[in-house]
């Protein structure tokens, strides 16, 4: 019982991980994210509903995101 047994925040600490992994996470999610918010304003008649809309609001939450994570 000399071994102490370790919790969940001292796993994700020593785990390396792979960053793309997580790049590729955050790239799904904000294009899915894009799309709610685009197609949610263009319901209400704020903004108009297309493939570059969403790209451009992707890539900025995209963007905003990393920014965040690497601060």
């Amino acid at each position: 019982m000399g071994e102490e047994r370790k919790g969940l925040s001292d796993g994700l600490d020593e785990s390396g991980g792979d960053p793309r992994v997580v790049l590729a996470m955050n790239a799904l999610l904000s294009l899915w994210l894009g799309w709610t918010v685009v197609w949610g304003l263009d319901l209400l008649g704020v903004m108009e509903y297309g493939l570059t809309t969403v790209a451009g609001v992707a890539l900025a939450i995209f963007a905003l995101t990393y920014v965040v994570v690497l601060r």
